[in-house]
C-alpha cells in the first residue's frame, strides 16, 4: 500500500472480485489521475492569481476529532453557520485549486447531478458537493489513501490491510498534514476567514503528531457511546455501498469478513485515543471533550464552556442561536435505530473491546459535568 498505484490496483481488484465491476474503475482511475495532475499544476499557480494566499497561514485551527457518527458533522456545521470560522466543502476538496474553483463555481449545480455524493444521501447523513464535510475526504481525494479507502474498499480484499493505516506500521502524517495545510489556507482565502474549522476523524489515532505540527490548535473531541457510533458508522458505509453496488446482495461470508474488519478498525479509533490520552501523549490543555449526551441535553452550558476554551466571546446573535439550538436538541428524537445483529455485533463485546474508552470519556454523566483537566 506504499504507492498510489498499488492502492489503486488493490481497489480495482476488490471492485472486480467483490462487486463484479471491471471496466468503470479504469475510467475512474484515469479521471482521478488527470484531476490530480490538474490540481497540482493550478495549485502551483494559485499565488499568482490570489496574492492573499502568500500571506495566509493556518493559525489556531479549531479541529473536531471523534468517531464517525459522534456528532462531529452537526457541531462543525453549527460552528461554521454561526461565524466561528470556515469549514471545507466537498467540492473545494475535490477541486483544491482556487483557480479551478473560480471557473467551476458557476456550474456547480450541473456537477452536483453527476457527483458521487448522490450515493451518500441518507436520512442519517445528507451531503452534497457544497456541504461542509470531513477533511479526511480531502486526503482520500488527493492521495487515494486513508481510513475511508479501507472502509469502502480495501477491507473487502483477501488480505487485511488495516495495519497499513495504523501509524506504528505506516505513518503518513507528514504527507497528510502538509496537504491539509494547503487546502485549509485556500479555504481561508475563499471564505475570507481567519479561522479553520476542520473535522478530521483520523486524528483519533495520530493526534500527538498533529499537535506537534500545530501546537496552537484547539481540539474538540467528540465522545459518544460506541454502542451507538459503531453500528451507526457501519450503517452509513453500507448505505453508500448499497446505493452504489448492492452491498446486501453480497455472499454472507464476504459481508461477515467485512463486518469484522470494519468493526476492529472502528474499535481502534476509540481505544487508541483513550490510550494516548491516559498515557500522556496528548496535551490535555489543548483538548475540550464534548460528550454527545451533554450536547443533546445541556447544549447551552456546554457551549459556554466550549467558548471559554476557544477564547471566544459570543455575540448576541450567537447566544440566541445557541439557545434556540439547545431547545431543539432537548426535543430531538432520532428516527434511526440500529440493529446490532444486522452487522453481527454484540453489545457486551463492544463494552469489553472499548472498555478503556468508556472509563476515560464516558463516566456517569453527573461526574462528567465537573470540569476535566482540559476544561478546568
Amino acid at each position: 500500500m506504499e504507492t498510489v498505484l498499488s492502492r489503486m490496483a488493490a481497489a480495482r481488484r476488490v471492485m472486480a472480485r467483490t462487486f463484479r465491476v471491471r471496466i468503470v474503475p479504469v475510467f475512474i482511475a484515469l479521471m482521478w489521475l488527470n484531476l490530480r495532475l490538474a490540481v497540482s499544476v493550478f495549485t502551483a499557480l494559485d499565488p499568482l492569481f490570489f496574492p492573499r494566499l502568500r500571506r495566509t497561514q493556518v493559525k489556531a485551527p479549531i479541529v473536531l476529532v471523534g468517531q464517525p457518527r459522534s456528532g462531529t458533522t452537526f457541531l462543525q456545521r453549527f460552528l461554521c453557520d454561526q461565524g466561528y470560522g470556515a469549514g471545507l466543502e466537498v467540492w473545494r476538496m475535490l477541486y483544491a485549486s482556487l483557480t479551478i474553483q473560480f471557473f467551476l463555481k458557476p456550474i456547480l449545480p450541473i456537477l452536483e447531478i453527476v457527483a458521487p455524493t448522490r450515493w451518500h444521501k441518507t436520512k442519517a447523513h445528507d451531503t452534497s458537493l457544497t456541504s461542509v464535510e470531513t477533511d479526511d475526504a480531502g486526503v482520500l481525494l488527493r492521495n487515494f489513501d486513508g481510513f475511508f479507502l479501507y472502509a469502502f474498499f480495501l477491507a473487502f480484499d483477501d488480505q487485511d490491510h488495516l495495519q497499513g493505516f495504523i501509524p506504528e506500521h505506516r505513518d503518513t502524517s507528514e504527507r497528510d498534514f502538509a496537504w491539509l495545510n494547503e487546502i485549509w489556507r485556500r479555504s481561508l482565502v475563499a471564505h475570507g476567514s481567519d479561522t479553520v474549522i476542520a473535522k478530521v476523524f483520523s486524528l483519533s489515532i495520530r493526534l500527538p503528531q498533529f499537535l506537534r505540527r500545530h501546537p496552537d490548535a484547539r481540539i474538540l473531541y467528540m465522545a459518544r457511546d460506541p454502542r451507538s457510533t459503531i453500528p451507526s458508522g457501519m450503517s452509513l458505509v453500507t448505505g453508500v455501498l448499497e446505493n452504489a453496488f448492492g452491498f446486501w446482495k453480497l455472499p454472507p461470508e464476504v459481508k461477515r469478513r467485512w463486518f469484522q474488519r470494519l468493526y476492529h478498525g472502528l474499535v481502534e479509533l476509540h481505544t487508541r485515543f483513550a490510550a494516548d490520552w491516559e498515557d500522556g501523549r496528548i496535551d490535555k490543555s489543548r483538548v475540550f471533550v464534548v460528550r454527545y449526551d451533554r450536547m443533546m441535553s445541556d447544549f447551552e452550558r456546554l457551549m459556554d464552556e466550549m467558548n471559554q476554551f476557544l477564547g471566544v466571546v459570543p455575540t448576541e446573535a450567537q447566544r440566541k442561536a445557541i439557545a434556540e439550538q439547545g431547545e431543539k436538541q432537548r426535543s430531538y428524537h432520532s428516527e434511526h435505530a440500529y440493529n446490532l445483529a444486522k452487522f453481527e455485533l454484540d453489545e457486551d463485546a463492544i463494552r469489553r473491546d472499548c472498555a478503556r474508552f468508556y472509563e476515560v470519556f464516558l463516566p456517569p454523566l453527573e461526574s462528567a459535568a465537573q470540569p476535566s483537566p482540559a476544561q478546568a
